[in-house]
């Protein structure tokens, strides 16, 4: 529990008090290699925050092909944000790549919690704040960037985690087929 108030401390202030009674609303959970987490046509209910491991966060087509629509790892949250909030079935997996460690906030807890403990909804704010940031940044860096500088922003986003994921779901969170995605690794790319 120590990363995620070190995590929080990043954005706000708790008093011991705060700290304490903020521990009771989460749960931590370990989960295998493979779990999924969130099922596509489930209503997402729950925050998760990584202690270890990789979760990912993908949604299937039409021709039921993956594509990745993020990572989380450790200090890191995750959740449908989509489906949490409107109450609606989502539309994507959350699924554990590797043992995961992860805690838990269930999405009732989390709206007791900010009576609670206000401070907590500011929290939240600046999370969801810096997670639209980072998801136009994406959306800008797909319609500008070439696959070979996406990759190499995903490697310096995602150090620790290159060498635990496949390559499959790396090449579908960077929009290329896991062939072109080889050979970006590979340095054969013909600009």
């Amino acid at each position: 529990m120590d990363l995620l108030l070190e995590n929080i401390a990043k954005y706000v202030s708790l008093t011991k008090d705060e700290q304490e009674i903020v521990m009771e609303y989460f749960k931590i959970r370990n989960y295998p290699s493979k779990s999924i987490l969130l099922d596509c046509g489930e209503v997402c209910k729950k925050y998760l925050f990584v202690l270890s491991g990789v979760l990912r966060n993908y949604t299937l087509d039409d021709n039921a092909i993956e594509h990745t629509v993020s990572f989380a790892t450790k200090g890191e949250w995750i959740t449908d944000m989509r489906s949490l909030v409107f109450d609606t079935p989502c539309n994507s997996f959350i699924q554990v790549l590797g043992d995961a460690r992860v805690i838990v906030l269930n999405r009732c807890d989390q709206l007791a919690l900010f009576d609670e403990v206000p401070m907590m909804e500011r929290y939240f704010r600046i999370l969801v704040e810096n997670a639209v940031v980072a998801n136009q940044e994406r959306m800008l860096e797909n319609f500008s960037l070439s696959a070979e500088r996406r990759y190499k922003k995903f490697i310096k986003r995602f150090p620790n985690i290159v060498e635990d994921v496949s390559q499959k779901d790396i090449a579908s969170y960077l929009g290329v087929t896991p062939e072109f995605f080889s050979r970006i690794k590979r340095g054969r790319i013909n600009n």
